[in-house]
């Protein structure tokens, strides 16, 4: 198989797994911790209470978007001040996600994976927005 191939179906790999758990983690928001609980949270941490309703429909939102491959690099990229936001959430709780409260290592590394996903593209099995270059298909 020929690298570009290979590069095509990590990219895929990385956008469907980031864009599944974009959309998990917003129907958590709505589903677990209801969105007056997410809102509540927010406010909390000193955060105007709006942020949680943008923060659910961008994770929502994002989410499919990614997981269907379209505008990825925008939207990984987009997503980064979201990440970087709950790693400064987490940061008072120490290194480890399964510290209580959680830890920041999840959210830093998961911006690291979707800068990945931004600087590769949507790779293979993807819907592409009119006027898109497609990257390598599978044969």
């Amino acid at each position: 198989m020929k690298e570009s191939m290979m590069t095509s179906y990590a990219a895929t790999t990385l956008r469907v797994s980031t864009g599944s758990l974009f959309i998990a983690h917003g129907l958590m928001k709505v589903f677990v911790f209801t969105i007056p609980g997410t809102v509540g949270y927010f406010e909390s941490l000193g955060l105007p209470g709006m942020l949680a309703y943008l923060i659910i429909f961008a994770e929502i939102v994002g989410g499919v978007g990614l997981v269907l491959g379209l505008a990825t690099r925008t939207i990984a990229l987009a997503t980064l001040p979201i990440l970087l936001g709950a790693t400064w959430a987490h940061a008072g709780n120490g290194w480890a996600f399964s510290s209580s409260g959680g830890g920041w290592e999840f959210p830093l590394f998961w911006a690291v994976v979707q800068l990945a996903v931004g600087l590769l593209g949507s790779g293979a099995y993807a819907l592409r927005l009119p006027g898109t270059n497609p990257v390598v298909q599978p044969a």
